[in-house]
Formats: C-alpha cells, sequence, structure tokens
C-alpha cells in the first residue's frame, strides 16, 4: 500500500508570475501517481503543519518568524529565485510536517512506502533562509524528528541541483548520511565531491557532481560501488528520498541525461537499502510536466512491485569518472561514519 500525503494548500503557494516552481506541478505529480498506483494500491494521507518545535531542530527560530511575517504580510521576493505569497506559510508548515505524518502512518502499519506530493520543495533551504524555490528544508525536518529518537537515517537527493540545505544541516551529524546525485556545475555550486563531512559527520556526506549529459547507467554505479557499501556499514533505519525528476532529459532548468525508465532502476536500488515500512519519498524538483508525471509513474510503480518504465533506461553517457573519483577517496581517506 501506497500512503499518498498531500493537500489542496500546496497549489495554494504562487511563488510569482511565470516560475517554473508553480501549482501545475502538483498536478502532474498526482496525475503520475494514480496512472502508477491503482485505486486498491494508494491511500490518501492527511498532512499535518510542523510544529514550531520540530521546526526548530533544523530552522533558526529569527528566521521562522521572519518567513511567518513576510507572508502574512502577502508575500513577495525572498531573493532573486525564491517567492512567497500570502498562502505559502501554511503550504510550508503541511508540506515540512507531511513527512513526520507519514512516519507515523508507516509506524502504525497503515502502508508500505509514503510519498510526499508536496510543495514548496525543500532542500536547498538553509537554517536560517529561504532559497532555489525552497522555503522550508521538508525532508531535514522528517529526518531530525527521527535523529533526535536514535534512528539513523540515510537521505538520497536524486534531484539534478545539489541539496545545500540538508547538507549543511548534517554535515556534522553522524546519525544523518547525506547522498547527493547532481548536476555540476549548476545552482546553487555546492556538493563538491570532497565535501564529505566533518567532525562525528565525516564521511557521512556523500556527493557526486556529474557532468551535464549523465545517464542512468552511471547513477545505477554509483549507487552500486559507492552508495551501497556506505548503507551497509552505515545500517540506516529510515531512508527517506529528496526525489526531484529534474534530472530526467527533458527537463528546461537541467542538463541531465535519464529518462522515465530510469527512475524505475533508481527507485529499485533504493528500495533495497531500506526495512520494510521504512521509506519516504518527497517531492523535490522537475519541471517539464510530462516528464515530471511519466518519472512519478515509474517511481511509485516500482515501490509497489508493478514497476512501468515507460521509456527505455539511458546509457553511454558521461560521469563515471566522477563515481571513481568518489569510490577512490572513499577507500583512501575517510573512515565509515559510525
Amino acid at each position: 500500500m501506497l500512503l499518498v500525503a498531500t493537500d489542496a494548500h500546496f497549489e495554494e503557494h504562487d511563488a510569482g508570475r511565470g516560475h517554473p516552481e508553480r501549482p501545475a506541478r502538483v498536478r502532474a505529480v498526482l496525475d503520475g501517481l494514480e496512472a502508477g498506483a491503482p485505486d486498491e494500491a494508494r491511500r490518501r494521507l492527511e498532512p499535518r503543519p510542523a510544529t514550531r518545535d520540530e521546526l526548530e531542530r533544523v530552522h533558526t527560530p529569527e528566521y521562522l518568524d521572519h518567513l511567518e511575517r513576510f507572508c502574512a504580510a502577502g508575500g513577495g521576493r525572498l531573493d532573486g529565485d525564491t517567492g512567497a505569497s500570502a498562502a505559502s506559510w501554511e503550504a510550508a508548515l503541511l508540506a515540512a510536517g507531511s513527512g513526520l505524518e507519514a512516519v507515523d502512518a508507516l509506524e502504525r502499519g497503515d502502508g508500505d512506502f509514503a510519498f510526499c506530493a508536496v510543495r514548496p520543495p525543500g532542500h536547498h533551504a538553509v537554517a536560517e533562509r529561504a532559497m532555489g524555490f525552497c522555503l522550508l528544508n521538508n525532508v531535514a525536518v522528517t529526518a531530525a524528528a527521527l535523529s533526535s529518537r536514535g534512528e539513523r537515517v540515510l537521505v538520497v537527493d536524486w534531484d539534478a541541483h545539489h541539496g545545500n540545505g540538508t547538507q549543511d544541516i548534517f554535515y556534522a551529524d553522524g546519525s544523518v548520511m547525506y547522498v547527493s546525485m547532481h548536476e555540476w556545475p549548476l545552482y546553487p555550486g555546492t556538493g563538491r565531491l570532497t565535501d564529505t563531512g566533518s567532525g562525528s559527520g565525516l564521511g557521512a556526506t556523500v556527493n557526486f557532481p556529474l557532468p551535464a549529459g549523465a545517464t542512468g547507467d552511471v547513477y545505477l554505479d554509483a549507487i552500486d560501488t559507492v552508495v551501497e557499501p556506505a548503507a551497509e556499514r552505515f545500517a540506516p533505519t529510515w531512508v527517506l528520498i529528496s526525489a526531484g525528476f529534474d534530472a530526467h532529459r527533458a527537463d528546461p532548468l537541467t542538463g541531465l541525461g535519464l529518462s522515465a525508465g530510469d527512475y524505475v532502476d533508481l527507485t529499485a536500488r533504493i528500495m533495497a537499502l531500506a526495512a520494510p515500512r521504512r521509506l519516504v519519498v518527497f517531492l523535490e524538483g522537475g519541471y517539464d510536466l510530462d516528464a515530471l508525471r511519466d518519472s512519478t509513474t515509474a517511481t511509485v510503480s516500482t515501490l509497489l512491485g508493478q514497476p512501468d518504465r515507460l521509456e527505455p533506461a539511458t546509457a553511454n553517457g558521461p560521469g563515471r569518472s566522477v563515481v571513481h573519483a568518489v569510490r577512490d577517496l572513499r577507500e583512501r581517506d575517510l573512515p565509515a561514519p559510525d
């Protein structure tokens, strides 16, 4: 059973006229969910707002106060890329709380997997400010809540843009392993392969800064040669996916080379790293609506054991040298995270 956390408020968040992070994205994802998960295999999950205490594990009180006031005053531009409206604060609270509700539902045995079809997205939001279309860091709020009670959390981020906010929040935290496969160079310019964590988190950050045109076989090589062995040593009790679908070759903002079919293989590989009923997927980017719909279908149909590839998987693009450099760095210089 797939639990789908979504809410009408997510379509009310307005990032600004002509903005690529637009309400139609949620409808495309929901269409993809309906195509990939039959009615009898899909259950609606009502999100709840994240509490102030839950948010303050990730964000500063000053930033939360500022964002709430900014939205209450009608919103506008928070930076050159990121906008908000009067409805955005409530949408952001529900987006940040969706993963928390999904965790509770999975622990009750209400489903086998959860997909949080939310906006605004979250992985660029840092502790003290909004960034890159993101207001609150949704996946980090859930990871921090799990970590606070002793869980070990693996966050896999396959968005085309590096999740700088998630990395920063857990960079020195050995209880959260953050893995990102992203295009380089590309906004926000973070996520070098030598960024590997610090203090007790040394080795718990794994970055694959991939060149434009990287294909699905490169991603699978990254998982098979680096991520799977690292996760085996780390032994996560929960796996969270920052599922941006802007690595699809049709996306207008990026240059990676994936197809919808590649998300079948990526999903299957990450599922193998998760314990039963301990996997939550969070929507991040993805700005071509057809690619977003089809990639969602590929992902959820794989979760349910009936993979619908829709497009052939891709191969023979660049990027294997990056994967091998990450592997060699970890084997040579880094301890396994505690």
